[in-house]
């Protein structure tokens, strides 16, 4: 019987979206790049591999929601284009997941230089810069640690103690949020409704 699959055949690395656009890994276009499928994808994206209390798991599109208005109430004078790649800060994953750190740190792939190539195309297509400068990211970072100890301490079950070794303690001056996970839908109406907010402007 011969052989049907030819082994040297590359394989597949684009993603069918619903929207009908097919995204590369590899080489991710802009012009294959829709908010919907971003919304979408993320509100399906559990946060802390779905271990979190609550009927609904707490999505990366609450997530990033929350992380830009971290970082709003962090740097209250920001345009509103750092404040829209604060909410796409993680974007790439509505079609690579959220994959845990510590698992980032055992796959064997250069899993950032994948991120960054489809963080870059997404800012493009929403006519951002391709590449966030230092201090932004040092920023968004901040905010990301700062959401993730309301989330560990809210939602995952850690103590203040334990959180705050992990992510750092928040301020005394910001005001704690009250988290409380959506549905999924739910969570893609209020990611989108954030975005178009902030991309009209």
């Amino acid at each position: 019987m011969p052989d049907l699959i030819k082994k040297d055949r590359p394989r597949r690395a684009w993603q069918r979206m619903l929207s009908g656009r097919r995204l590369d890994l590899l080489e991710p276009s802009p012009l294959d790049i829709e908010i919907e499928d971003i919304a979408h994808g993320l509100a399906r994206v559990a946060r802390w591999n779905g271990q979190t209390r609550g009927p609904h798991a707490f999505s990366v599109a609450q997530h990033s929601v929350l992380v830009e208005r971290l970082v709003s109430d962090l740097s209250p004078r920001l345009t509103r284009e750092v404040r829209l790649m604060a909410l796409l800060h993680d974007a790439p994953e509505y079609v690579v997941g959220d994959l845990i750190s510590p698992f980032k740190a055992v796959i064997g792939i250069d899993y950032k230089a994948l991120e960054e190539r489809l963080q870059a195309a997404i800012h493009q297509r929403f006519g951002l810069s391709a590449h966030v400068p230092a201090t932004l990211k040092t920023l968004f970072k901040r905010a990301d640690h700062l959401s993730a100890y309301y989330e560990a301490t809210q939602l995952a079950g850690f103590e203040e103690a334990e959180a705050g070794r992990l992510f750092g303690t928040p301020p005394k001056a910001l005001k704690t949020p009250r988290l409380a996970p959506l549905s999924t839908a739910e969570a893609q109406a209020q990611f989108l409704a954030r975005f178009h907010r902030l991309y009209a402007q």
